[in-house]
């Protein structure tokens, strides 16, 4: 057993490890995950999408097939996919899951998964609708994890989005990591590797996710919900140079849902610490984003302080170069003797003068 772990690549090494120490939530997304793409050799392909998979024609009424929201993320017929998916979540569980615990993983995969197909499944409806194309209904199939994965680096952008994944000349933060993944799967979508299901679900699930983490995920302390920190807005995930308008469309968005009574405004209050009952109320400001944001700015004084300290190092005493007199020991003594010289000199004008002054009083 020892050998084959040597021989398998590193990464693969790493995901073994990961999973070996994962809880029981992420063994079983995988294991789950495998036995379905196992299965997928025995059976007919299009018999297990056509009982595992969401159907967009067939989970709204008549036909009602709700079970699918629950199995389709197990479904896969792609390695690489199975391989991408394994390898994400075990992620997740390493990264995201000791902040969250396992239950709360379980309640975002549950989340990401079932919103996903269901918003992917009302657009190829919203496409039928315009288009009268029975396909989009009927022979289009939701399955896999695309959108938990998707969600899984909103996530990761909500914990430790200003983290840099610097290599070489390309400077790529973790916070860009969502926009990043759907710009891939629309060019691989262009290309004509994946589906278009692949490119819809990656979409619902970066927006699922990020509803669910912004504004209806309970807090460690169990008292507030979301997290309203600037640095996780929905405008956030795109360049800043287009952020000014897609923030203003966002908050009209959110305006109009909180004037209809789906979404709460979030509003924060902090004591003061004061002795009289003072409470400010800070809307849009999270704890836990200030004192992110307070260690990164700490992180980066002490760094700046550090390299200011290694190029204006005080040399030692030991090193200190050796004083003109030492150098030239010849000018020193010429200008110790000039220097004697000049004070006799003095010495004997002083000693004229009071001898001067002496003969003049006595006479």
């Amino acid at each position: 057993m020892a050998a084959a772990t040597t021989g398998l690549p590193s990464g693969l090494q790493q995901v073994q490890a990961a999973f070996t120490k994962s809880s029981v939530v992420v063994k079983a997304i995988c294991i789950s995950t495998t036995l379905v793409y196992l299965l997928s050799f025995l059976v007919n392909t299009e018999s297990i999408l056509s009982g595992l998979a969401v159907t967009p024609g067939l989970i709204f009424p008549p036909s009602f097939r709700i079970w699918t929201l629950v199995t389709h993320a197990f479904v896969e017929v792609h390695f690489w996919f199975v391989v991408i998916g394994v390898s994400v979540t075990v992620l997740c569980g390493r990264i995201v899951e000791p902040l969250w615990g396992a239950l709360e993983m379980l309640i975002f995969f549950a989340v990401s998964t079932v919103g996903s197909a269901i918003l992917s499944s009302m657009i190829y409806l919203f496409m039928y609708m315009t288009s009268f194309n029975v396909d989009y209904l009927f022979d289009t199939h939701f399955y896999g994890l695309p959108g938990y994965c998707a969600g899984v680096f909103v996530a990761l952008k909500q914990l430790c989005g200003d983290q840099e994944l610097s290599r070489g000349a390309v400077k790529l933060r973790i916070g860009d990591l969502p926009l990043v993944i759907l710009v891939a799967v629309l060019l691989l979508r262009i290309i004509g590797i994946v589906a278009g299901t692949y490119l819809c679900m990656t979409g619902s699930g970066i927006l699922v996710s990020w509803v669910y983490l912004r504004f209806y995920q309970r807090q460690s302390d169990g008292k507030e919900k979301g997290d309203m920190s600037d640095s996780f807005t929905f405008a956030s995930f795109f360049p800043e140079v287009i952020r000014p308008p897609i923030a203003i469309l966002a908050n009209t968005v959110h305006s109009f849902l909180v004037r209809i009574k789906v979404c709460k405004k979030q509003v924060r209050k902090y004591d003061v610490g004061a002795p009289s009952p003072i409470t400010i109320t800070l809307p849009g400001t999270d704890p836990a984003d200030a004192e992110r944001r307070r260690q990164i700015a700490l992180k980066a004084l002490n760094e700046r302080l550090s390299k200011v300290e290694e190029q204006t190092a005080w040399p030692s005493m030991e090193d200190q170069p050796s004083s003109p007199d030492s150098e030239h020991p010849s000018l020193s003594a010429s200008l110790h003797g000039d220097g004697d010289e000049t004070r006799e000199t003095d010495r004997l004008e002083m000693l004229d003068e009071t001898d001067e002054s002496n003969i003049q009083e006595s006479s």
